[in-house]
């Protein structure tokens, strides 16, 4: 039985998450740094705190998760479980969408900016 690759990703706090080569690879960012051998110590993240970091982490695992033939879940269940990956405060959507372009992360829902025009339909409504 072969383990996957391991790449640790190091937030701007300091903490440091193990993460399989294929869930680090979702951000084409990271992904030319792995080719370019400069992953080898860990890759800091100067820009993106443990908390989003680990959001981030959750999202592409279960988008890696899902290209899995034998465990694809139906497109309905994915699509749900992205509406509700979205379900978080504005900061914390605001700071997902700054990794996403930073980082050149594919969000495989348009929930993300769906999210973003009903916070701010709600702001000019208030």
């Amino acid at each position: 039985m072969s383990s996957a690759k391991k790449i640790t990703l190091k937030s701007s706090d300091g903490e440091a998450f193990e993460v399989d080569e294929a869930v680090a690879l979702e951000s084409q960012t990271i992904k030319h740094m792995i080719e370019d051998d400069c992953a080898d110590s860990g890759i800091p993240l100067p820009n993106v705190t443990s908390k989003i970091l680990a959001k981030v982490i959750e999202y592409c695992k279960k988008h890696v998760e899902a290209a899995n033939p034998e465990d694809k879940p139906s497109e309905d269940d994915l699509k749900a479980w992205d509406a509700d990956f979205v379900k978080v405060d504005q900061a914390t959507l605001f700071d997902l969408i700054l990794v996403q372009h930073l980082h050149d992360i594919q969000f495989h829902c348009s929930t993300l900016l769906f999210s973003l025009c009903l916070f701010s339909s709600s702001v000019h409504i208030i």
